[in-house]
Protein backbone atom coordinates (compact mmCIF):
# COMPACT_ATOMS: atom_id res chain seq x y z
CA UNK A 1 0.00 0.00 0.00
CA UNK A 2 1.54 3.27 -1.24
CA UNK A 3 1.40 5.74 1.37
CA UNK A 4 0.23 9.36 0.76
CA UNK A 5 -0.68 11.99 3.47
CA UNK A 6 -1.84 15.05 2.44
CA UNK A 7 -0.03 18.14 3.57
CA UNK A 8 -1.18 20.27 5.78
CA UNK A 9 1.75 22.90 5.96
CA UNK A 10 -0.36 25.25 4.70
CA UNK A 11 -2.80 25.86 7.40
CA UNK A 12 -2.41 27.29 10.39
CA UNK A 13 -3.98 26.85 13.94
CA UNK A 14 -7.36 29.08 14.42
CA UNK A 15 -5.62 29.89 17.72
CA UNK A 16 -3.44 28.70 20.11
CA UNK A 17 -5.45 27.08 22.90
CA UNK A 18 -7.35 25.50 20.19
CA UNK A 19 -3.59 23.80 18.89
CA UNK A 20 -2.68 22.84 22.70
CA UNK A 21 -5.61 20.68 22.62
CA UNK A 22 -5.77 18.53 19.40
CA UNK A 23 -1.73 18.39 20.52
CA UNK A 24 -2.68 16.64 23.49
CA UNK A 25 -5.18 14.00 21.46
CA UNK A 26 -3.79 10.41 22.48
CA UNK A 27 -3.58 7.83 19.43
CA UNK A 28 -3.00 5.05 21.31
CA UNK A 29 -4.20 4.07 24.82
CA UNK A 30 -7.23 6.23 24.97
CA UNK A 31 -10.35 6.13 27.14
CA UNK A 32 -12.16 3.93 25.03
CA UNK A 33 -9.51 1.31 24.21
CA UNK A 34 -8.81 0.62 27.88
CA UNK A 35 -12.35 0.51 28.39
CA UNK A 36 -12.47 -2.38 25.87
CA UNK A 37 -9.62 -4.20 26.61
CA UNK A 38 -10.42 -4.16 30.47
CA UNK A 39 -13.29 -5.80 29.56
CA UNK A 40 -12.35 -8.37 26.93
CA UNK A 41 -9.72 -9.21 29.67
CA UNK A 42 -12.58 -9.92 31.50
CA UNK A 43 -14.68 -11.60 29.23
CA UNK A 44 -11.74 -14.03 29.17
CA UNK A 45 -10.24 -13.52 25.78
CA UNK A 46 -7.04 -12.66 24.70
CA UNK A 47 -5.29 -10.73 22.35
CA UNK A 48 -2.77 -8.48 21.29
CA UNK A 49 -2.30 -4.76 21.21
CA UNK A 50 -0.98 -2.28 18.48
CA UNK A 51 0.69 -4.89 16.15
CA UNK A 52 2.65 -3.01 14.03
CA UNK A 53 2.98 -6.16 11.66
CA UNK A 54 -0.59 -5.62 10.63
CA UNK A 55 -0.85 -3.12 8.62
CA UNK A 56 -3.08 -0.29 9.99
CA UNK A 57 -1.72 -1.03 13.34
CA UNK A 58 -4.86 -2.72 14.63
CA UNK A 59 -5.89 -1.30 18.48
CA UNK A 60 -6.55 -4.77 19.09
CA UNK A 61 -5.64 -8.54 17.15
CA UNK A 62 -6.60 -11.79 17.55
CA UNK A 63 -3.67 -13.20 15.10
CA UNK A 64 -5.44 -16.80 15.96
CA UNK A 65 -8.82 -15.75 14.20
CA UNK A 66 -7.35 -12.92 12.27
CA UNK A 67 -9.60 -10.74 13.25
CA UNK A 68 -8.18 -6.76 13.75
CA UNK A 69 -10.57 -4.22 15.86
CA UNK A 70 -10.04 -0.76 15.63
CA UNK A 71 -11.36 1.87 18.19
CA UNK A 72 -12.57 4.70 16.01
CA UNK A 73 -12.58 8.19 17.68
CA UNK A 74 -16.72 9.52 16.18
CA UNK A 75 -14.52 13.05 15.59
CA UNK A 76 -11.30 11.84 13.56
CA UNK A 77 -12.71 9.15 11.92
CA UNK A 78 -15.87 10.95 10.76
CA UNK A 79 -18.99 9.63 12.36
CA UNK A 80 -21.99 11.19 11.33
CA UNK A 81 -19.87 12.65 8.83
CA UNK A 82 -22.71 14.35 6.38
CA UNK A 83 -23.93 15.99 9.87
CA UNK A 84 -20.51 16.72 11.00
CA UNK A 85 -19.09 18.16 7.70
CA UNK A 86 -21.98 20.94 7.89
CA UNK A 87 -20.87 21.64 11.27
CA UNK A 88 -17.14 21.74 10.53
CA UNK A 89 -18.27 24.06 7.53
CA UNK A 90 -18.99 27.12 10.05
CA UNK A 91 -15.70 26.57 12.07
CA UNK A 92 -12.13 28.10 12.23
CA UNK A 93 -10.07 26.05 9.46
CA UNK A 94 -13.26 24.05 8.03
CA UNK A 95 -10.80 23.58 4.76
CA UNK A 96 -8.54 22.00 7.36
CA UNK A 97 -10.62 19.67 9.04
CA UNK A 98 -12.95 18.22 6.39
CA UNK A 99 -9.48 17.23 4.35
CA UNK A 100 -7.81 15.75 7.28
CA UNK A 101 -11.05 13.75 8.09
CA UNK A 102 -11.73 12.87 4.87
CA UNK A 103 -8.27 11.50 4.18
CA UNK A 104 -8.60 9.74 7.51
CA UNK A 105 -11.81 7.76 6.13
CA UNK A 106 -10.09 7.15 2.83
CA UNK A 107 -6.82 5.49 4.77
CA UNK A 108 -9.45 3.35 6.77
CA UNK A 109 -11.17 2.03 3.57
CA UNK A 110 -7.19 1.19 2.00
CA UNK A 111 -6.67 -0.69 5.00
CA UNK A 112 -9.99 -2.23 5.35
CA UNK A 113 -8.97 -3.70 2.08
CA UNK A 114 -5.91 -4.56 2.72
CA UNK A 115 -6.38 -6.68 5.98
CA UNK A 116 -9.60 -7.89 3.76
CA UNK A 117 -7.23 -9.41 0.97
CA UNK A 118 -4.71 -10.85 3.81
CA UNK A 119 -7.64 -12.59 4.95
CA UNK A 120 -8.29 -10.57 7.96
CA UNK A 121 -11.99 -9.88 9.54
CA UNK A 122 -11.78 -5.90 10.48
CA UNK A 123 -13.83 -4.86 12.98
CA UNK A 124 -14.23 -1.46 13.65
CA UNK A 125 -16.12 -0.07 16.79
CA UNK A 126 -16.98 4.23 17.41
CA UNK A 127 -15.75 5.33 20.65
CA UNK A 128 -18.71 6.49 21.81
CA UNK A 129 -20.61 2.81 21.62
CA UNK A 130 -17.44 1.53 23.22
CA UNK A 131 -17.90 3.82 26.17
CA UNK A 132 -21.81 3.94 26.71
CA UNK A 133 -22.32 0.25 26.95
CA UNK A 134 -18.90 -1.55 26.94
CA UNK A 135 -21.13 -4.93 28.13
CA UNK A 136 -22.50 -5.67 24.61
CA UNK A 137 -18.90 -5.27 22.68
CA UNK A 138 -17.11 -8.64 24.17
CA UNK A 139 -20.39 -10.41 23.03
CA UNK A 140 -20.78 -8.93 19.87
CA UNK A 141 -16.75 -9.81 18.89
CA UNK A 142 -17.48 -13.02 20.16
CA UNK A 143 -19.46 -13.68 16.58
CA UNK A 144 -16.47 -12.61 14.59
CA UNK A 145 -13.73 -14.19 16.50
CA UNK A 146 -15.12 -18.32 16.16
CA UNK A 147 -13.42 -20.50 14.41
CA UNK A 148 -16.37 -22.20 13.19
CA UNK A 149 -18.09 -18.86 11.72
CA UNK A 150 -16.12 -17.26 8.35
CA UNK A 151 -17.61 -14.07 7.96
CA UNK A 152 -17.58 -12.39 4.09
CA UNK A 153 -16.76 -9.18 4.20
CA UNK A 154 -14.25 -6.36 4.55
CA UNK A 155 -15.23 -4.72 7.51
CA UNK A 156 -17.64 -5.01 9.96
CA UNK A 157 -18.99 -2.45 12.43
CA UNK A 158 -20.27 -3.42 15.77
CA UNK A 159 -23.94 -1.66 15.57
CA UNK A 160 -23.79 0.46 18.99
CA UNK A 161 -26.69 1.86 21.47
CA UNK A 162 -25.25 5.33 21.10
CA UNK A 163 -27.23 5.74 17.77
CA UNK A 164 -30.25 4.20 19.48
CA UNK A 165 -30.05 6.83 22.63
CA UNK A 166 -30.22 9.68 20.13
CA UNK A 167 -33.07 8.76 18.61
CA UNK A 168 -35.18 8.33 21.90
Amino acid sequence: MKKRYPSYSVFRPSNAYSSAVKKKVKSANTRAEITLRRSLRKAGMRFRINDISIPGKPDLTFPRYKVAVFCDGDFWHGRDWPQLRKKLMNRANSSYWIAKIIANRRRDRAVNHLLFKMGWVVVRIWETDILSDIDRVPSSLLLFIRKDKIVKTSCLRIPGTAQRKKKL
